[in-house]
């Protein structure tokens, strides 16, 4: 009938769907890699890092650990809880980005006693001014459902090596929010208080507009399950100095979506792959000033999105918006997880 709209058409015209430019319209295809970091029987290697290049050898890091996940068991705190439980940091290298070879530990957990003493993983790798920066997830014993999670960082004069921790996390969850009973569930609370009073992971650290950006998923206590799947979003933490003080922004969250994290720079700003939970899970973001992000276009699937991203960063501006994520590692969710390549499909 002329004249009339149904809702979808209405919410397309609004948000300006059918002027989506193709161009940030993602599709992706995958690889077996060679040597070291496909799958392994009691091993488990996944959450890469970016791919970075330094003197004709690409370099990743990632989460490994060994041993098979029990899960939560009640009076049991030392058994292996998650596959990134009980893990260290290891980096591989490359000469052609197919074929792996494991070179060792970049960072093991901390002593008794410290923040990071039960495990560290999800690593991030930023080079600036000649020295090369660590980030990452971190745990204290013992690993319960309601233990807070925090980042650290960790820093290298050269990429093999050997690596700096910080004292002190960089970056730790919001201290508002109020647990409901002695008991270990940690969906039970009397308030929730901020989308990061539970842990903060997943970092992606970038030098953006003269300072730095610390982008990083965050969950709630008591979070909770919707029409888009778990309630995560993203935040991000801005600092003057590479090794902090990192303030939280206001506006944080700043996505309504996503789980690991996945940014590039492009144009003057941040571009974002969002993926797994949320309803605008599977979009490309664009925010030019790093912080509102705006869809651009969709992660199609030909197999699927790739899971927890390291793309390739080589340090050249970005010409078109998807350069930032031409090819890259990623994981494979099995019984023992491993690692991927991904490659950025045509788009004609």
């Amino acid at each position: 009938m002329e004249g009339v709209e149904s809702k979808a058409t209405i919410r397309a015209r609004e948000r300006g769907y059918y002027n989506l430019d193709k161009m940030w319209h993602a599709r992706f295809c995958y690889k077996e890699l060679k040597g070291d970091l496909g799958y392994q029987e009691g091993v488990t290697r996944r959450d890469p890092s970016s791919v970075i290049q330094v003197g004709g050898e690409y370099y990743v890091w990632y989460t490994k650990s060994v041993g098979e996940t029990k899960g939560f068991i009640e009076g049991k705190p030392s058994v292996k809880v998650f596959p990134w439980d009980y893990a260290e940091i290891w980096y591989a290298k490359s000469l052609d980005g197919y074929t792996w070879r494991e070179v060792g530990c970049a960072v093991t957990k901390g002593a008794a006693g410290s923040y990071d003493d039960r495990s560290v993983f999800t690593p991030e790798i930023l080079v600036h001014k000649g020295k090369y920066y660590l980030t990452y997830q971190c745990v204290k014993s013992p690993y319960l459902c309601r233990v807070k999670e925090t980042i650290g960082m960790a820093v290298a004069d050269k990429v093999d090596g050997p690596w700096r921790k910080l004292e002190h996390p960089i970056l730790e969850p919001a201290d508002n929010g109020v647990w409901e009973g002695d008991s270990d569930n940690r969906f039970v609370v009397k308030v929730k208080g901020d989308f990061d009073s539970h842990k903060v992971h997943d970092p992606s650290l970038h030098f953006f507009n003269g300072k730095f950006y610390l982008y990083y998923k965050g969950e709630t206590m008591g979070e909770g399950m919707f029409g888009g799947g778990r309630e995560i979003k993203w935040g991000v933490a801005v600092a003057d100095h590479i090794e902090g003080t990192y303030i939280k922004s206001p506006y944080n969250p700043i996505t309504n979506s996503g789980h690991e994290t996945c940014l590039w720079e492009y144009d003057g700003g941040m571009a974002a792959m969002l993926t797994s939970d949320g309803v605008e899970k599977n979009t490309i973001q664009y925010a030019k000033d790093g912080i509102n992000f705006d869809i651009m276009g969709t992660a199609a699937r030909l197999e699927h999105v790739p899971h927890a991203a390291g793309p390739f960063r080589d340090g050249k501006p970005c010409k078109r918006p998807l350069d930032g994520l031409k090819w890259g590692l990623c994981m494979v969710s099995a019984k023992w997880d491993y690692i991927e390549r991904f490659e950025l499909a045509d788009i004609e």
